[in-house]
């Protein structure tokens, strides 16, 4: 079997899937969006994590932990227990919430938490669809270049292929095709990366060997970056905390947010979660073994080290396999992608227009357009996956991760001051950027604090202290 049948027969596969989840469609507005809060857990937390895992991992880390070394592991590990420690407060409240303010997206649950008001709605829409447009096109760019690099396709071949794919399953059954899609791309994800990690190791002769080599490579095995603002200890900590609220920032990502949203019942939480970091754990792991690996197939740094995985690919494995590795990069993508999508077109259809739209197929209509723009952002894009992606996370998570702090530890906001908060976050982030200073230190964790902080100050001055209304959902 060659590479273009086993790639083709596994998107085949994920296509079908999508469509066939259009039979349980209920036709409605809440059921394209949300699918009616009927996602068993296990289905929750495989598509969580899909999304999540997106490929930012297969080739934005895998070309990170290639330039940078070892002290990539303090980036798994900082964003996997962020993510976990904010799961434990925000995941189940937001879902109780959403349910009882009867809103369908991210935007429209926050505002109504915060006591309501269409301009804070209106902001929260606006910055949604900007980031996760551009998220979008990065994760079209990651699987362009996997197809560019396997297939010998030009690099806007596979954007064009990975935006027909996701629109096919999309218009047909909204959240609930992306959900199913999610949990059969996750279990190919992770199959691909392991494959590929046990093959290299053992084309380098076993673990002892691999480490040998590796440590051979100057400074690439080093716990702490050459790089960081503060030497040794304080610089290396601080790097990892920074990384920690990277995982922290996952409750400002309407896109992985949503997917808890649609959960059955907020009493199997526990249930989902041992799904999601169960698989979460195991395959950042391997991507970042993976991505160790890459160095000592790829000694010069002469190419573009976020092709580091499907050129290890094709040099290590047979077509079929070598197939199977870009079916898994191309889930990856189109996972977060059609994700993404979605949470645009809500964003857009029942945020920001003058009047919310009901009727199916415009909603349909609104998504294809989503769609084309982010593929022809994706054809114009100059970033690399990474920085592309980190930007928009940081962004997203500076913008709303304050808010929804706030919200569920029920401290009083009013609609002014969640705006003030909300805009305080995104402006440090993105100054923090403008600045260069995300080199050593990821930008959302000066956006999350400085905008905490700053709603502690309004607070304290009773700025804009009026219409105080939000509820807390605490149970």
């Amino acid at each position: 079997m060659s590479v273009f049948s086993s790639f083709l027969f596994f998107l085949s596969i994920f296509l079908v899937i999508g469509i066939y989840s259009s039979r349980f469609s209920r036709g409605t507005k809440a059921d394209y969006y949300l699918a009616e809060y009927s996602v068993p857990p296990w289905l929750v937390g495989l598509s969580a994590v899909a999304t999540n895992n997106s490929g930012y991992m297969f080739i934005g880390v895998i070309g990170y932990t290639y330039v940078t070394g070892l002290p990539s592991v303090w980036l798994m590990l900082g964003w996997i227990a962020g993510d976990f420690l904010a799961s434990i407060f925000v995941h189940k409240r937001l879902r109780i919430a959403a349910e009882k303010t009867g809103e369908v997206s991210y935007s429209g649950v926050l505002s109504g938490w915060a006591g309501g008001g269409r301009r804070l709605q209106c902001l929260i829409g606006a910055i949604s669809v900007f980031f996760l447009l551009a998220y979008a096109s990065a994760q079209l760019v990651a699987g362009s270049k996997a197809l560019s690099v396997l297939l010998e396709w030009p690099l806007w071949s596979g954007a064009v292929t990975g935006a027909m794919l996701i629109a096919m399953y999309c218009v047909a059954g909204g959240i609930r095709a992306s959900i199913w899609t999610d949990a059969a791309q996750s279990i190919v994800m992770i199959t691909a990366m392991a494959i590929l990690m046990v093959v290299a190791i053992n084309d380098q002769g076993g673990v002892q060997q691999v480490y040998e080599s590796l440590a051979e490579v100057p400074d690439f095995m080093e716990w702490v970056p050459s790089d960081l603002a503060f030497p040794g200890v304080l610089g290396g900590f601080a790097f990892a905390i920074s990384w920690l609220f990277a995982g922290f920032s996952v409750i400002g990502q309407p896109h992985i947010m949503v997917r808890f949203m649609t959960l059955d019942n907020p009493g199997n939480f526990r249930k989902a979660r041992i799904w999601y970091y169960a698989w979460f754990v195991l395959f950042y792991s391997m991507a970042t073994v993976v991505g160790l690996l890459s160095r000592l197939y790829f000694a010069e740094a002469t190419f573009d080290a976020e092709l580091a995985l499907p050129m290890m690919a094709s040099q290590l494995l047979p077509s079929m396999m070598v197939g199977l590795i870009l079916a898994g990069i191309f889930a990856a993508t189109i996972s977060t992608a059609d994700s993404l999508v979605l949470s645009c077109s809500s964003a857009i259809t029942h945020d920001l227009l003058p009047h919310r739209i009901e009727n199916m197929k415009l909603i349909k209509a609104m998504t294809m357009t989503v769609i084309l723009v982010a593929l022809l952002w994706a054809l114009v894009n100059q970033q690399s996956v990474f920085n592309l992606v980190i930007m928009a996370w940081s962004g997203l998570a500076s913008a709303f991760a304050p808010l929804l702090l706030v919200l569920v530890f029920g401290r009083p906001i009013s609609s002014f001051q969640a705006i003030l908060t909300v805009a305080a976050g995104l402006l440090i982030a993105l100054v923090w950027r403008y600045m260069g200073w995300h080199s050593w230190m990821y930008e959302g964790m000066p956006g999350i604090l400085g905008a905490l902080i700053f709603y502690g100050f309004i607070r304290m001055t009773n700025i804009a202290d009026t219409d105080e209304n939000n509820q807390s959902y605490t149970k």
